[in-house]
């Protein structure tokens, strides 16, 4: 039987802020692995370092110390070049407010993620129209953001972390502006697309409803760790599922 590999390990992670004269520690030596095509959700309240953690998984801030690997590569030793050129080849992103872009249609929202890591404009295309097929919305790929409803543009934002085929998808707060049915569904895309194409799904979330579909929960509370749980070791009650955790 074939052990699973880490995508992401994390090792001693120290951040702190500089605020006026005041230093803030927001993580305090954080130490964690995830495995490929695991789907994890990172919960706590305000103030955790939740999305901290979130940014340093997806390189969008950097250590104070300790490091940051994926696939065992140092990002917190990449310069800007590669560092950019690592987040648009393995990682895709997903934001609660969708960060589509208003003037394009659906259609040139998914493949500008591939035109520039320099695929052709036909290839481009071809593989734009497949990922809308994928999120539901082929026969939309003409409409643009003002014609879509909320769950629609989450869709596309949906297709366009997929483009470059990442080995992360990073997804923050990605049902924070969804009705319940319709953040429902973006749950369940997510989850196949875990399970289907073998995708490391790592969300930083306050809904409930994650944890219906999540392999392990990292909870985190004060810039620490405070326990990993399996889904089936869920504290949490049946009857909380459906809510969002403050």
């Amino acid at each position: 039987m074939t052990t699973a590999t880490n995508i992401v390990r994390i090792s001693k992670v120290i951040k702190d802020f500089k605020l006026s004269k005041t230093i803030v520690h927001v993580l305090k030596g954080v130490d964690l692995e995830i495995k490929t095509g695991e789907y994890i959700s990172i919960m706590g309240p305000s103030g955790s370092g939740k999305t901290t953690l979130f940014n340093m998984i997806g390189g969008l801030d950097k250590p104070t110390s300790g490091s940051v690997f994926i696939d065992e590569i140092d990002i917190s030793q990449l310069d800007a070049y590669e560092l950019a050129w690592l987040r648009c080849r393995k990682i895709g992103y997903i934001f609660q407010t969708f960060n589509i872009i208003q003037v394009m249609t659906a259609l040139e929202n998914v493949t500008l993620p591939m035109i520039f890591a320099g695929v052709s404009d036909d290839e481009a295309r071809e593989k734009g129209m497949d990922l809308l097929d994928i999120v539901g919305l082929k026969k939309r790929f003409q409409h643009k953001p003002f014609e879509l409803s909320g769950g629609q543009q989450q869709r596309v934002a949906v297709a366009r972390a997929l483009a470059n085929d990442p080995a992360i998808i990073l997804a923050d707060e990605p049902t924070g502006n969804l009705d319940l049915t319709t953040g429902d569904e973006i749950i369940k895309l997510l989850k196949m697309l875990s399970r289907e194409k073998g995708v490391t799904i790592i969300s930083a979330t306050h809904d409930l409803k994650m944890l219906n579909v999540s392999d392990r929960v990292i909870w985190i509370s004060d810039g620490r760790i405070e326990k990993i749980e399996n889904r089936d070791e869920l504290s949490i009650s049946l009857g909380q599922i459906g809510e969002k955790w403050e």
